[in-house]
C-alpha cells in the first residue's frame, strides 16, 4: 500500500508542481488585483471628500458675496438717492400746491379767476397724482425736516418774497421728477447688478487662492523648522503668494469704492441722458399701456447696453467697476487703506488680482451674464411690481397667466402713477435687507455657472514662479493669468441654457481639483 502510493505519487510530482505553481501564482494575482482594487476605491472616497469639500467651500462662497453685496449696496443707494432727489422736487411741487390753494381762498373774484384759469380735470389730476406720491412714495425722514423747514420760512415772509428755487413752472417740476425717478430706479438695477458680478469675481478669486493655500499645506511634508522662526514678508512666501496675505485681501477688495463712489455716478449720467431722450416727450397726464412702458423701458436699455449683439458683447463695463492704475492709489487712500502721505505702488500679489478681474470683466462672457442679471431685474421692476401696483394687473401664475394676458393687454395707467411706483421701488432695490432684487438676480443660474468658472480657473497662475512645489506652471505662458479664455468657452456653453453651463462648471471643478492635488498624487505614488 505504501509502496503503491509512492509510485503514484512519483508518477504525478510533475502534475503536481504545475497545479501549485499555478496555486501559488492565482493567490499572488487575486491578492494584486484585490490591492488594487482597495487602492483604486480608497482614491475614489478621496476624490469624492476633495470634491464635496471644494463645493462646499465653493457654496459657503456664494453665501458670502450675497451678505457682501447686502452690507454695501446702501452705500452706492445713498449716492445715487442724493444725486437725484426726487423727494425734494415733490416736496416743491406739494408747496405750490399749497399756495395756489391758499390764493384761491382770497376775495370771490380772484378765486373765480383762479377757477376759470384751471381747469377742475387738472387740479383733480395734479392733485391724485401728488395724493399717490405720498401713500406709496418714500421719503427720508430728514427730507422732511428739511422740506417743512424750508416751507416755514417761506411762509413766514408772506408772499412778499419767493424763494428762488421755486421759480420752476409746475410742468417743469413734473418733467423733472418723471426723469429723476425712473432714471433712478434704473440706475440701481445697473448698480445692483454690477456690483453682484464685482463681488462674485472678487470674493471667488480670493476663495480660489485661499483654497490652493489649504491644499498647498496638505501636500507639503511637515516642516522640521523650530516652532520660533523669523516671520517671511518678501513676495517669495508661500503664504502671502497663495493668498493668505491679509493685507493684500483687505486692499483688493477695496476697490469695490470706485464702483460704490464713482462708477455708480457715472451710470447714473448715462442712464440719465437715455432716459431723457427716450421719456422726454411723455406727458406726465399721459395713460400708457404696460407694453408701451415696456417698450420705453426696451429703449433705455438699448442706448445704455447697446442696441444690437455686436455692441453689447464691445459695450465696457470696466470704466464703471474698477479705476485706471493711475487712479489705483487714489481710491486706496480714499477707501482707508493708505495714508495721505504713504506711496506705495500695488505689490505683485495685488497687480495679479488686479489684472485678472480686469480680463474677467472685458470677457464675452461677463457681458453676457451681466444681460442675464439685467433680464431678470427689469422683468421683476417692471413685469411685476409696475404691472401690480399702477396697473393693478393680478400677479402671474400658471394658472391666471392667460388671465393676466388678457387684461393686461387694456389696462392703462398714468404715467403719473407710475412714477410713484418707481420712487418707492427705488428703495427697495437699493436696500441692504431682504431685497427681491437681489434674490432675482441670484436665481439666474448663469450666474453661479461663472462664479464656478472663476473659482476653479488658472490654479496653475496662483503658484509662484519659483518655489519647491510643482502645480503644472508652463513658464512659456504669460505671467499675467487670464480667466477669460475659460470665461469665453463658458459663455458659449451657456448660451444653451442655464442647466448646460452649469455642467461645464462641474467639469471645471474636477479638473481645477485634479491640477491642485498633482504633486499630493504624485507623492502617493
Amino acid at each position: 500500500m505504501i509502496a503503491s502510493t509512492r509510485k503514484w505519487l512519483r508518477r504525478n510530482r510533475t502534475n503536481f508542481a504545475i497545479g501549485a505553481a499555478v496555486l501559488g501564482a492565482g493567490y499572488l494575482a487575486g491578492q494584486y488585483v484585490l490591492a488594487k482594487v482597495s487602492e483604486a476605491r480608497q482614491r475614489m472616497s478621496d476624490d469624492r471628500i476633495a470634491k464635496e469639500n471644494l463645493r462646499r467651500r465653493f457654496e459657503q462662497n456664494q453665501e458670502d458675496c450675497t451678505f457682501t453685496v447686502l452690507a454695501i449696496l446702501p452705500t452706492a443707494t445713498e449716492n445715487i438717492l442724493e444725486a437725484l432727489p426726487v423727494e425734494r422736487t415733490l416736496s416743491e411741487l406739494q408747496k405750490q400746491k399749497a399756495e395756489r390753494l391758499a390764493r384761491s381762498v382770497g376775495p370771490s373774484d380772484i378765486a373765480s379767476s383762479n377757477v376759470q384759469s384751471a381747469p377742475p380735470s387738472a387740479t383733480d389730476d395734479d392733485t391724485k397724482s401728488l395724493t399717490s406720491f405720498q401713500s406709496e412714495g418714500y421719503v427720508h425722514a430728514s427730507q422732511i425736516a428739511d422740506s417743512s423747514s424750508g416751507s416755514g420760512e417761506n411762509s413766514g415772509e408772506a408772499g412778499t418774497q419767493t424763494s428762488p428755487q421755486s421759480k420752476k413752472s409746475k410742468v417743469q417740476l413734473w418733467n423733472e421728477m418723471k426723469i429723476s425717478s425712473i432714471a433712478r430706479a434704473f440706475t440701481l438695477l445697473y448698480t445692483l447688478s454690477l456690483l453682484t458680478l464685482l463681488t462674485r469675481i472678487q470674493l471667488n478669486l480670493l476663495g480660489r487662492r485661499n483654497y490652493l493655500a489649504s491644499v498647498v499645506s496638505l501636500a507639503s511634508p511637515p516642516s522640521q523648522e523650530p516652532r520660533i522662526n523669523l516671520e517671511n514678508n518678501d513676495d517669495d512666501n508661500l503664504e502671502h503668494a497663495y493668498g493668505n496675505d491679509f493685507e493684500t485681501n483687505r486692499r483688493y477688495l477695496s476697490f469695490s469704492w470706485w464702483l460704490l463712489h464713482r462708477g455708480c455716478i457715472d451710470i447714473l449720467n448715462k442712464v440719465t441722458a437715455a432716459v431723457k431722450e427716450v421719456f422726454g416727450n411723455l406727458n406726465p397726464r399721459e395713460e400708457i399701456t404696460l407694453e408701451r412702458l415696456s417698450e420705453l423701458t426696451l429703449e433705455v436699455r438699448k442706448k445704455v447696453e447697446g442696441a444690437t449683439e455686436e455692441e453689447r458683447r464691445t459695450c465696457k463695463w470696466l470704466a464703471y467697476l474698477l479705476p485706471s492704475q493711475d487712479q489705483e492709489e487714489y481710491v486706496l487712500r480714499e477707501s482707508g487703506m493708505t495714508t495721505a502721505t504713504s506711496n506705495s505702488p500695488a505689490s505683485p500679489s495685488l497687480r495679479r488680482l488686479l489684472d485678472e478681474t480686469s480680463d474677467l470683466i472685458d470677457s464675452p462672457a461677463f457681458t453676457h451674464v451681466l444681460t442675464l442679471l439685467l433680464d431678470a431685474a427689469f422683468s421683476l421692476l417692471i413685469d411685476t411690481k409696475i404691472a401690480t401696483l399702477s396697473y393693478k394687473i393680478p400677479p402671474t401664475s400658471a394658472s391666471t397667466a392667460r388671465v393676466q394676458e388678457i387684461v393686461g393687454a387694456d389696462a392703462k395707467a398714468k404715467v403719473a402713477n407710475s412714477l410713484a411706483v418707481f420712487c418707492r421701488q427705488a428703495h427697495n432695490i437699493g436696500s441692504g435687507a431682504n431685497n427681491e432684487y437681489l434674490t432675482a438676480i441670484e436665481n439666474v443660474r448663469d450666474l453661479e455657472a461663472f462664479a464656478a468658472v472663476v473659482y476653479s480657473s488658472n490654479f496653475e497662475f496662483e503658484a509662484p514662479e519659483a518655489n519647491t512645489i510643482d502645480l503644472n506652471l508652463d513658464p512659456s505662458r504669460s505671467s499675467r493669468p487670464s480667466t477669460a479664455g475659460a470665461a469665453e468657452k463658458s459663455s458659449d456653453s451657456e448660451t444653451i441654457g442655464g442647466e448646460a453651463s452649469f455642467v461645464g462648471a462641474e467639469s471645471g471643478f474636477e479638473s481645477a481639483w485634479g491640477k491642485a492635488l498633482a504633486k499630493e498624487d504624485g507623492k502617493k505614488e
